[in-house]
């Protein structure tokens, strides 16, 4: 079963969080639609998702949500903007 991590922010050069989700598109809805109000992405709104790499177990996903929480700001916005340049919501192309 395919396991993704993802970055959301609320905007351009925003806030970003990243996650790390089984079904993906599903819990991008939820960031979306604040299903859950008092967690850290409905508080800063992050409903827009720029980012995200897909794994092939849990673990690999976990591992590397582990990693990028580490990496600076700037490695994180490089990372996103390599393959998202204008900060596009990717939602709909899941």
């Amino acid at each position: 079963m395919k396991h993704y991590i993802y970055i959301i922010t609320n905007k351009k050069d925003g806030v970003l969080y990243i996650g790390e989700a089984k079904k993906l598109k599903k819990r991008i809805y939820q960031h979306k639609n604040k299903v859950h109000p008092t967690t850290f992405s409905a508080r800063y709104s992050l409903d827009k998702i720029v980012y995200y790499e897909e794994y092939q177990t849990k673990d690999e996903a976990k591992l590397r949500e582990k990693r990028l929480k580490k990496w600076n700001r700037d490695w994180k916005i490089e990372l996103i903007e390599n393959t998202n340049p204008d900060w596009k919501d990717l939602y709909e192309n899941l």
